[in-house]
């Protein structure tokens, strides 16, 4: 009705003496103007809303630690979970174990971790950041590489101690650098490699990468003659700019991968459904195929890896 024009009825009950008639009109005219569509739906108990149609479901959201060495395997086995658990979405933090417990420590949120070592997790235990007992879910051996080029002319350890043959490794604290100090070490027990070959290659070490992906980076970009890294981080992508070459058994490690619930996670339960799909035939097969060696079901400690 235009501006300064008034209603005949309502001047009539306005007269009339009708104001609580005149103001029930005015409440009913407000309650039904705002009964439109403008608001919000009611959610109702039974996860319906009050016009009938269906309430909208939340994702569920679960977070993962993982070391960088898993990059690939996890991805498949997270998206292998998604499927099996419709509504969840899997997120990763792929970095360096000894980063992770540092995250996690610092107050990161995060629902399950996975690390490259047994040494991180006890270290992530200590630090009461984990809930329940980890287990061991796969094994994994290192290999030497070089560039595809290989400048250096490596073709064995031993070549590693050479002067001037610049050697990349991540720090000591990354089980993967870690790992190569063990090998090293045990190679300087044998009289072929001589008691001091270790000493000899770490002469030789032009930089201390903090995660695997990054020394493999080094290797592929020629920006280093030889690397120790896990054999599963040699991918067929990445084997088109490196060189592999075995390691004798003898000094060779087996390395162990535990996997546990964080503490505080915001749903233990989902964590614990990702943890057995990591360790299901289905997620094994997944590890083996990418060149892991699984475990099975078996529960395997992390003293059996110690």
């Amino acid at each position: 009705m235009p501006e300064g024009v008034h209603s005949p009825k309502l001047y009539r009950l306005a007269r009339g003496g009708g104001l609580p008639a005149l103001a029930s009109v005015l409440v009913l005219f407000f309650v039904v103007g705002c009964g439109g569509d403008s608001g919000p739906a009611r959610a109702t108990g039974d996860g319906s809303t009050a016009l009938g149609s269906p309430a909208p479901r939340e994702q569920a959201e679960l977070v993962v630690f993982a070391a960088s060495s898993l990059l690939e395997v996890f991805q498949e086995i997270g998206a292998q979970f998604e499927r099996q658990h419709p509504g969840t979405k899997v997120r990763f933090n792929f970095a360096g174990s000894a980063q992770l417990v540092a995250q996690l420590s610092q107050g990161a949120s995060a629902s399950v971790a996975a690390f490259a070592d047994t040494r991180n997790m006890r270290q992530a235990q200590q630090q009461g950041l984990i809930a329940g007992e980890p287990v061991i879910f796969a094994r994994n051996r290192l290999v030497l590489i070089v560039p595809a080029s290989n400048p250096a002319g490596i073709h064995t350890l031993a070549d590693l101690a050479r002067p001037g043959v610049k050697v990349v490794l991540a720090h000591d604290n990354v089980p993967i650098g870690h790992y190569a100090r063990q090998v090293l070490a045990r190679a300087s027990q044998d009289p072929a490699y001589g008691s001091d070959f270790g000493q000899r290659v770490l002469a030789n070490l032009v930089s201390e990468e903090v995660n695997v992906k990054q020394v493999v980076a080094k290797i592929q970009l020629g920006e280093a003659d030889a690397a120790l890294v896990y054999a599963t981080d040699v991918t067929p992508a990445v084997r088109q700019q490196v060189t592999e070459i075995e390691l004798p058994e003898q000094v060779n490690v087996v390395t162990c991968y535990p996997i546990a619930v964080v503490a505080g996670a915001p749903d233990q339960a989902l964590a614990r459904a990702f943890i057995d799909q990591v360790r299901s035939p289905e997620g094994q097969a997944v590890l083996e195929q990418y060149g892991f060696r699984p475990v099975g079901q078996e529960a395997v400690s992390l003293e059996a890896c110690e």
